[in-house]
């Protein structure tokens, strides 16, 4: 058997409901403007009894979505609104950053005629939380901590479909293989963290470091043309020539070759371009830079 309120009762159960919550209850008039709201309005900072006039809608947003939750209250009080929980960062508070999600219907007396809207912000910031450390461990590679293949070849594609061209290096630690069977996997390891950190501080801000295989690094470089990417590499080069195998006692050597090619028509073709450079490094003794050309070609039989 079904449990009948009466207004009354209902009102009731709306406040005990609205007092009792963590999500803030909020109802407006038409225009949007807060008329009445649950106390947890306070986790943004507001109190509305002490305001002459309450906050409208958007005021509680983030500017980046305003637009977008005030375009779902005028639907939802022309009577089309979607009726779905939408997300959106509200406006920063001395907490910091917090997500909601909201959800919008419209109030309507007796006669069916809309006086305004009730809307639901629950707190999301546990999920966001939960969102951002999956996509960090879907992009991040987790030995050196920076982005990973999947990452660098989503940036690559962003990049070759924009103007404005660039270039694309690629580091490639020599011998990493003997030295690892030589010196333990847990060098190895130390050796590719001490490098990522080299190539943190030894490219430009806007440069995009990526690990994207074993002892390969990624770099694209924005704007900078192959003959200027190349420029920028060469410290890098001389530098790891000298001091890479101090902690080894100077009993191994630890160099890098690296293969330059611009940023091409395709994601494919810049990496082969790159991939035939750092050969071509490899083959002229290792510890240095080449840069693709038009006419470069791997050597008969390496096709």
């Amino acid at each position: 058997m079904g449990v009948e309120f009466t207004l009354l009762e209902r009102s009731a159960l709306y406040g005990l409901l609205a007092d009792n919550s963590t999500d803030i209850i909020l109802k407006t008039d038409c225009r949007g403007f807060v008329l009445d709201a649950s106390p947890a309005i306070e986790r943004l900072g507001l109190t509305l009894p002490a305001m002459l006039i309450g906050p409208h809608l958007r005021d509680l947003v983030h500017p980046a979505c305003s637009d977008q939750i005030e375009a779902e209250h005028r639907a939802a009080i022309a009577g089309h609104g979607s009726g779905r929980w939408m997300e959106f960062p509200a406006v920063p508070t001395g907490g910091g950053q917090q997500w909601f999600e909201i959800q919008i219907r419209c109030l309507a007396d007796g006669r069916g005629r809309t006086y305004g809207a009730l809307a639901v912000m629950r707190c999301i910031a546990a999920r966001k939380s939960l969102e951002e450390r999956l996509f960090a461990a879907e992009f991040t590679d987790p030995l050196t901590r920076l982005t990973n293949r999947i990452a660098f070849v989503s940036m690559l594609d962003h990049l070759v479909a924009r103007p404005g061209g660039g270039s694309l290096a690629l580091f490639d630690i020599d011998h990493f293989m003997t030295l690892n069977m030589r010196y333990g996997q847990g060098t190895g390891d130390d050796l590719l963290c001490a490098f990522a950190r080299m190539l943190r501080a030894m490219t430009r801000g806007e440069d995009i470091i990526s690990r994207i295989d074993g002892e390969r690094f990624g770099v694209l470089m924005p704007w900078l043309v192959p003959a200027e990417a190349a420029a920028l590499c060469q410290p890098i080069v001389e530098t790891l020539a000298e001091v890479g195998g101090v902690a080894l006692g100077g009993q191994f050597p630890v160099t890098t070759s690296v293969g330059v090619a611009a940023i091409g028509q395709s994601t494919d073709s810049t990496v082969r371009h790159a991939e035939i450079a750092l050969f071509l490094a490899k083959a002229k003794g290792r510890s240095r830079v080449e840069t693709a050309t038009g006419e470069t070609r791997l050597p008969a039989g390496r096709a």
